[in-house]
């Protein structure tokens, strides 16, 4: 049934594509994304830029979300709050998201995001709002 699901939401092309993000585990308790770091997702320093770490976090958060409503039902994000700790260059970086508090209405996901060495590079919190699914087109 999630193989199903997170097939669906994969099935169109997304800025998923266009990062190279990766879905690496995905459950209803956790959902771990990577995108690889080099000069694609840089900043005009050389090192990842923020609002890179900002999508991979609401991307996880989100994916998590949706493996969490009924089927007649979407999450969209309606806040996210970002500290970045420490650049990152290259490599690969990791979102895991771990559920904070999910409600009927309202979901709060944990997100850190780590390096290939497991530091800490930023960490996130992302609110989801529940809604009715629109109809299928």
């Amino acid at each position: 049934m999630i193989d199903e699901r997170i097939q669906r939401l994969s099935e169109r092309r997304s800025v998923n594509d266009t990062l190279n993000i990766s879905i690496e585990e995905a459950s209803p308790d956790k959902v771990v994304l990577s995108v690889p770091v080099g000069p694609d997702v840089h900043q005009p320093y050389g090192i990842l830029h923020g609002g890179v770490s900002a999508l991979l976090a609401e991307g996880a958060a989100s994916l998590a979300g949706a493996l969490n409503v009924r089927e007649d039902q979407i999450v969209v994000g309606t806040e996210l709050n970002c500290s970045h700790l420490r650049p990152v260059t290259e490599g690969r970086l990791r979102a895991t998201a771990t559920p904070i508090r999910l409600g009927r209405s309202v979901h709060v996901w944990g997100i850190e995001m780590r390096d290939e060495k497991d530091r800490l590079i930023s960490v996130a919190r992302c609110s989801l709002q529940v809604l009715a699914a629109p109809p299928a087109r």
